[in-house]
């Protein structure tokens, strides 16, 4: 009878800390896995859980920039759940996946991650690697910073526009695995300004990447 009445208690205690962690979430949490595992989640409607796998460099600047506070408050009157910082760590998250998706040829993964219009030019570069023999054996060493530079929310259509500083190890690799550019040991900076979108009040809570481009 002690014995039943131990197990019982375990159950108990193991069901409470399963709640605790996944009864609090509100459907606009995003998944972070590996690409290479399972396919993950967009950034969700600012409620993303932080990336661990590339750490922010000490002394970051501020998450947004003066002139991005009036389009990110014009989508928080809509969206009252939107959170500024959170949506930036989701970002942070999305950059790292949609990168390893690109270097490793994830194409159902950019798929999920992206606009058309993006996912196109993702698609056609990939194929051209492959058509010359080529590989990408990329690393993304650090995310030095991710800033939100613009916001704007026209009709349903908001749209979140970030500055990434970054450092990335390239190394192109031919069909015998041969390294013909790049180096592992050597981090390059990277600076990407790229546009996330999402449409308001609509049932899917995730951000799609819209736009990349290089920061001046």
């Amino acid at each position: 009878m002690a014995t039943i009445v131990i197990l019982a208690m375990v159950f108990l205690f193991v069901a409470f800390r399963l709640w605790s962690v996944l009864g609090r979430r509100t459907g606009h949490e995003q998944t972070i896995a590996r690409p290479a595992e399972a396919t993950p989640a967009p950034i969700a409607a600012g409620r993303s859980l932080p990336d661990t796998t590339a750490p922010i460099a000490p002394g970051r600047p501020a998450l947004v920039e003066p002139r991005a506070e009036t389009g990110l408050r014009a989508i928080q009157s809509v969206e009252s759940h939107f959170d500024a910082a959170q949506f930036v760590e989701g970002a942070r998250s999305a950059y790292r996946m949609i990168l390893e998706a690109y270097w490793e040829e994830d194409l159902d993964t950019l798929r999920n991650l992206t606009g058309d219009s993006v996912y196109d030019a993702f698609a056609d570069a990939i194929a051209q690697r492959k058509d010359a023999g080529q590989k990408l054996d990329n690393r993304l060493v650090t995310i030095e910073s991710a800033v939100i530079e613009a916001a704007s929310l026209s009709g349903r259509q908001a749209s979140i526009t970030v500055r990434f500083e970054a450092d990335i190890a390239a190394v192109t690799r031919d069909a015998e695995d041969h390294v013909i550019a790049g180096s592992l040991t050597d981090a390059v900076p990277t600076h990407d300004v790229w546009t996330f979108a999402r449409e308001v009040k609509s049932d899917d809570p995730n951000w799609v990447l819209i736009e990349t481009d290089e920061a001046a």
